[in-house]
C-alpha cells in the first residue's frame, strides 16, 4: 500500500476508545468567555481556567499535570454580535463578544486521537512543529509525547498541533499507543500516530482543581 502524503499536522482527531469502542461524536458543551481574545481550532486541546470558562491548552512538554485540561476542541456556537444570529461555527476566532459561546469537546480522558508526529516541538516552524517526521514503532510506541502547538487556519477552522515523539519514557502529556494502521511505509516507520492523554493529565483523572 503507497503511503498517503501528510503534508503537516492536522490536530487531534478522535478515533475511538480504549478497547476499541468507536468513538460516536458525543461531546459535551462548554462555554468560552465573552470576548476571549485567542482563536481556537478544531482539534485543539482545551483546558479550564478557574472560573470555568475554556481556553486554548498551555499544555506542552509538561512533566507534570497542568490543571484543568479538559479535552479536545470540536467546533462551537454563539450569537453573532454582528449579524443577530446563532452560527455553528468550526473553529472559534476570538475576540467575539457573546455571551452564549459553547464549544463543543471530546472529554472522555479514554478516547484516542489520530495526530501527526512533527520534526520538533517549535511550534509554528516550517522545520520543525510543521514538518511531519517520521517515526519507527521502536522508538514511539510505549513512549510518551510532548504536544506540539502550532497555530491553526483561519480559513478552514482547522487546527495544525501536533505531537513530537521524542523517545523518551519520561512523564509527558500525551502517551504513544499505536501507528496508524496501514499508513507505515516501506522501512516500518510512520508519521500517524494514535495517542491519548496521559493518565493524570486529562482533568477527569487529575485530583487537583483549578
Amino acid at each position: 500500500m503507497a503511503f498517503p502524503t501528510v503534508s503537516g499536522p492536522y490536530g487531534l482527531r478522535p478515533l475511538n476508545l480504549v478497547g476499541g469502542t468507536p468513538f460516536a461524536g458525543a461531546t459535551r458543551h462548554m462555554p468560552i468567555a465573552s470576548g476571549y481574545a485567542t482563536a481556537i481550532y478544531n482539534g485543539d486541546v482545551v483546558q479550564y481556567k478557574n472560573d470555568g470558562t475554556l481556553i486554548i491548552t498551555t499544555l506542552q512538554n509538561n512533566v507534570a499535570p497542568v490543571a484543568g485540561v479538559v479535552g479536545v476542541f470540536l467546533g462551537c456556537t454563539y450569537t453573532d454580535p454582528n449579524l443577530g444570529y446563532t452560527l455553528y461555527s468550526q473553529s472559534y476566532p476570538g475576540n467575539v463578544a457573546a455571551t452564549d459561546i459553547r464549544a463543543y469537546v471530546c472529554d472522555d480522558p479514554n478516547a484516542l486521537f489520530k495526530v501527526v508526529n512533527c520534526a520538533t516541538a517549535a511550534a509554528n516552524g516550517a522545520a520543525g512543529g510543521l514538518l511531519p517526521a517520521f517515526k519507527a514503532r521502536t522508538n514511539s510506541i510505549s513512549k510518551n509525547a510532548e504536544l506540539v502547538l502550532n497555530t491553526g487556519v483561519t480559513a478552514s477552522g482547522n487546527s495544525r498541533m501536533g505531537v513530537f515523539i521524542n523517545n523518551v519514557a519520561t512523564a509527558l502529556p500525551m502517551t504513544v499507543v499505536d501507528m496508524v494502521e496501514g499508513t507505515d511505509n516501506a522501512a516500518g516507520e510512520s508519521v500517524e500516530f494514535i495517542v491519548k492523554f496521559t493518565a493524570g493529565y486529562h482533568r477527569y483523572t487529575h485530583t487537583v482543581g483549578v
